[in-house]
């Protein structure tokens, strides 16, 4: 979709670059936005801000990804995005965000990591990095990115991910969908990205709901893991929303107030799974408590990253290759607009950000409790609990498909899920055990539906 834009910065920054096509000397931009701060680029604008337009935005979008990928290193796949503006004058443009490197120095692979291959914004120009900053750089490098390190497992197969590449229109040839993905290190051994991604592994991202303020009293426990990363973070998504309890009123209208703002504790959950320092052994926590909830990523801030630039969404993301796959799987936006979103209705304040950890505490809508605890309920007034226990993430999932009318077939919800069908019919035969759900119509053409 294009969007207009009424109004123009008309000035070049430190974080700003107008072109009016994809140029030959385009990767020292892109390279002096990834060795600082990151920043944009505005493609079909002339240099006083004033939009030239572009003919064919496909052909400008691959010639402009092809160039990155085959002119800078290290990879540079997941760290930028691009999205189509109309100007004023009825002329499209595109503007293309571009995350700050967490592998820094980015260079030219024609000149390596020298000053004829570094670059660095100073100002609003790009200029050649010194020979001793590009040393620092490198020092200060992670060597022990999802990329470069190596899967605990080498028997790893991947058949949920070709079912989700699959599902969203991609040509799925098995070898080289591994390797466009960065499944492999340089060896050719699969790498920790692939440990991920595979159908089997030892990931486990977990919720967990107490009955106070501390962890003394365990209400409900749901593990979403031991599969691919996608697959969890859907049951993750699913589950999220029936923790979230929203308090409903109906009067002459009907008024849904969440204990938290949907939107933000979806990003934070994104952050946190996107973000996490999968490299150290530990995993996104969500924990709902009485007044809260909280979601905990290991690693703190990538280097590089100050809080001030966290908050205001500067992208800098920590496992660039995973952004990749999960923006190809539609399940982030934008680069830095999760943060964007999240400060529209929370503060800098509601984060715990030390060296090793990042926790978002989100205190509960205090009308929504007032509604859900019966002390502010009008007459005709109703909500509904949806008790977890015993629920497995797949059955969460299942369930919540049902409940947003996305169920279809049998068979094609089971693909969806990434399940057999004989699995998928165990999981609507527990919840319809359970009075989940209900079977409308006969077998052959019927559907499912919520019971509530």
């Amino acid at each position: 979709m294009v969007k207009r834009m009424e109004k123009m910065q008309l000035t070049e920054t430190d974080r700003m670059e107008y072109k009016r096509r994809v140029t030959e000397d385009i990767e020292r931009t892109v390279i002096g936005f990834l060795n600082t701060s990151g920043g944009e680029l505005h493609i079909g604008m002339d240099p006083d801000g004033s939009v030239f337009g572009i003919d064919n935005y496909d052909e400008e979008i691959r010639k402009f990804t092809n160039r990155m990928r085959n002119n800078i290193s290290p990879s540079v796949l997941g760290l930028f995005s691009a999205s189509p503006r109309m100007g004023k004058n009825g002329k499209v443009y595109f503007i293309i965000n571009i995350a700050s490197g967490y592998e820094k120095p980015y260079y030219l692979n024609e000149y390596g990591m020298t000053p004829k291959g570094c670059f660095m914004r100073l100002g609003n120009e790009t200029v050649s990095m010194p020979q001793k900053m590009i040393e620092t750089l490198y020092m200060k490098r992670s060597l022990h990115s999802l990329h470069n390190t190596i899967s605990p497992n080498q028997f790893l197969t991947f058949e949920q991910l070709k079912i989700y590449y699959n599902e969203k229109g991609f040509t799925v040839d098995n070898e080289n969908l591994l390797k466009n993905l960065d499944l492999y290190t340089e060896d050719g051994k699969f790498n920790y990205l692939a440990y991920l991604m595979a159908d089997n592994n030892g990931v486990s991202v977990k919720i967990a709901q107490y009955a106070g303020t501390d962890k003394i009293t365990i209400l409900h426990k749901t593990e979403c893991g031991q599969c691919s990363l996608i697959k969890a973070t859907k049951s993750m998504l699913s589950a999220l929303d029936l923790y979230n309890r929203t308090g409903i009123e109906i009067s002459s209208t009907r008024k849904d107030t969440p204990m938290v703002d949907h939107t933000a504790l979806r990003e934070a959950l994104m952050n946190a799974i996107l973000h996490n320092d999968y490299v150290r052994g530990a995993y996104p926590v969500v924990e709902f408590y009485s007044d809260r909830v909280e979601i905990t990523s290991s690693g703190g801030l990538p280097i590089g990253l100050t809080k001030e630039e966290f908050f205001k969404g500067r992208s800098h993301p920590r496992n660039r290759e995973l952004m990749r796959i999960f923006k190809d799987m539609e399940l982030c936006e934008q680069l830095g607009s999760g943060m964007k979103k999240i400060m529209e209705k929370y503060k800098p304040e509601d984060y715990e950000i030390s060296e090793n950890f990042v926790v978002a505490g989100f205190k509960y809508n205090e009308h929504a409790l007032e509604v859900l605890n019966g002390e502010k309920v009008p007459k005709n007034t109703g909500y509904v609990e949806i008790d977890l226990k015993g629920l497995s993430p797949l059955e969460i999932e299942v369930y919540r498909i049902i409940v947003e009318g996305r169920y279809t077939t049998a068979k094609d919800t089971a693909v969806t899920v990434g399940t057999s069908l004989r699995t998928f019919k165990r999981a609507t035969a527990k919840l319809e055990d359970m009075k989940l759900i209900r079977r409308r119509g006969n077998n052959r053409s019927g559907t499912w539906e919520a019971t509530s």
